[in-house]
């Protein structure tokens, strides 16, 4: 592999995360992604989502659509209990969504 080849699969393989820190929908806390209350991750969610001036669908598209992306994202490398939590917050999201 050419330092060429190197340095283009460097910059392809960041693209997902400056996407979590600079959405062009949300304007997510720092370090959303890593608390631990569900509850807290969807009601930050639920702001960040319902002041943006730059989402394309409603609030909560766009905010189940972050969700979805860096759980997706992360993939293998997410650990269980970090994926149970995450996976909470969308039922949580659902919830101060009023959504079933």
């Amino acid at each position: 592999m050419t330092a060429k080849e190197r340095r283009r699969r460097g910059a392809r393989s960041k693209w997902s995360a400056r996407v979590t820190k600079r959405s062009g929908a949300l304007d997510l806390e720092s370090d959303v992604f890593t608390w631990n209350d569900p509850h807290r991750i969807a009601l930050s969610l639920k702001r960040s989502a319902e002041s943006s001036k730059r989402r394309k669908g409603t609030p909560y598209q766009s905010a189940m659509s972050m969700l979805n992306f860096y759980i997706n994202r992360a993939g293998k490398n997410l650990p269980q209990k970090r994926k149970r939590i995450l996976e909470k917050a969308k039922d949580e999201l659902r919830d101060v969504f009023g959504r079933s």
